[in-house]
């Protein structure tokens, strides 16, 4: 910016992160007072890759979380695969342009984390690229996983588990 608005560019975006910071506190305060929120955060955040950002996303955007079944708490979050036919012709699957965008781009993120830092998910994102699979079609797999696990920890209200890291939830395949 011009030497003249460049101060004001910089008083501004300190103001801004100022507010930011402030609404964190008041997001952080009002999970702190409801006994409900308060669970359903810690809940959460008990599965590997899931922050306090992830959950406060979670519980505000994605309040169906635990109530529907996996096919359509993807498709609700805009992790399932959709098809491109017409007639006899045959497309690709994949995920595009449905679901709740604020809460896929935080999930990627989420997942990402995941597939890094815990051995059962980056194993299966590994096995998948070894396997010819796009990274990104693998990074979209793995997401779907982890939102399929934490749907189902959020059905049973039971925090992440050992039976969780070998694929099984509450006697039940995930």
């Amino acid at each position: 910016a011009e030497a003249a608005v460049a101060g004001d560019v910089r008083t501004h975006i300190a103001w801004l992160q100022k507010r930011l910071g402030s609404l964190d506190e008041d997001l952080h305060e009002v999970i702190k007072t409801s006994p409900v929120w308060r669970v359903k955060d810690a809940l959460y955040q008990s599965a590997p890759g899931v922050g306090a950002v992830t959950a406060l996303t979670l519980i505000a955007e994605l309040p169906e979380l635990g109530t529907l079944n996996r096919k359509q708490i993807a498709a609700l979050v805009g992790l399932a695969p959709l098809n491109r036919d017409s007639g006899t012709w045959r497309g690709k699957r994949m995920v595009w342009g449905r679901g709740r965008a604020s809460v896929r781009t935080v999930w990627f993120l989420s997942a990402m984390g995941a597939t890094h830092y815990h051995p059962i998910l980056r194993l299966f994102y590994q096995r998948l690229v070894a396997s010819g699979k796009p990274k990104k079609v693998a990074l979209v797999a793995c997401s779907r996983k982890l939102l399929t696990i934490l749907n189902a920890m959020a059905r049973a209200n039971t925090p992440w588990t050992l039976g969780i890291l070998h694929g099984r939830f509450c006697g039940r395949q995930v």
